[in-house]
């Protein structure tokens, strides 16, 4: 059985100027991340250093937690935590986790944009619904929000609602709360039973993020569908302690 570091040696074919026009970083930033252990040494053929599919990857990944914020001392321990036998299906499988799963990325919008955005105007008290709702998050700078365009809409259609602020900040703990455990649930059945199934299957990481890509609506999905069948069994037990309820 062919060991994981043979199959690398035999993929290391690029040198070190090859690999920085490859993953589009200096040779000295290359350099830097194997000094920092962000990535394995070349494979040596003779006094020449070569790179492979696994260097590319763990870059890859580097590149995409750098994009989420991540610092240079927090990727070092996530990178950590990573099999030093781990295949570059095995990074990729990291880095399409990471993927964000909103359909947009929050765009920055001062409030006169905002307001063109929506059709209508907007007071203290409508910025401080959609900041409940989580559609809105203001900044440091005075009227610069960061505003999840995608959820817009359904922003404004819940200000013609006239909701108490309470109940909205109410209700988007408890999402908050079970969305988070649901997250962590789902990520580790994902982990466990659903990627061994496909990285067994000998795929490439493409296979995987498109998985990832379909795997978004069907959860979602069966998460409405979920939340829906609740809401009826809760009214229906409501309305039988209702009618035993001694008069």
């Amino acid at each position: 059985m062919i060991s994981a570091m043979s199959e690398v040696a035999g993929d290391a074919t690029l040198t070190v100027d090859e690999l920085s026009t490859r993953v589009g970083m200096t040779v000295r930033t290359l350099r830097f991340y194997a000094g920092r252990g962000l990535i394995p040494p070349p494979i040596r053929r003779g006094r020449v250093g070569y790179y492979g599919a696994e260097h590319i990857a763990r870059l890859d990944l580097v590149r995409e937690l750098q994009a989420h914020g991540f610092t240079l001392q927090a990727i070092e321990g996530y990178l950590d935590r990573i099999p030093t036998d781990a295949t570059p299906q095995d990074i990729a499988l990291h880095r399409t986790l990471l993927t964000p799963w909103m359909r947009d990325l929050p765009e920055t919008l001062d409030r006169a944009t905002l307001v063109r955005r929506t059709g209508r105007e907007l007071n203290d008290d409508d910025i401080e619904m959609l900041v409940a709702l989580g559609v809105v998050e203001p900044t440091p700078d005075e009227d610069v929000f960061q505003v999840a365009t995608a959820h817009l809409s359904l922003g404004v259609e819940l200000l013609d609602l006239d909701l108490p602020v309470e109940a909205v900040l109410d209700a988007g703990r408890i999402f908050t709360e079970h969305g988070r455990a649901i997250a962590e649930e789902l990520t580790e059945v994902f982990r466990t039973k659903v990627w061994p199934h496909y990285r067994d299957s000998g795929g490439p990481p493409e296979h995987i993020q498109q998985l990832v890509e379909r795997f978004k609506p069907v959860t979602i999905q069966g998460l409405v569908l979920a939340y829906e069948r609740a809401v009826g069994e809760t009214q229906r037990d409501t309305i039988r302690r209702t009618q035993h309820k001694p008069r």
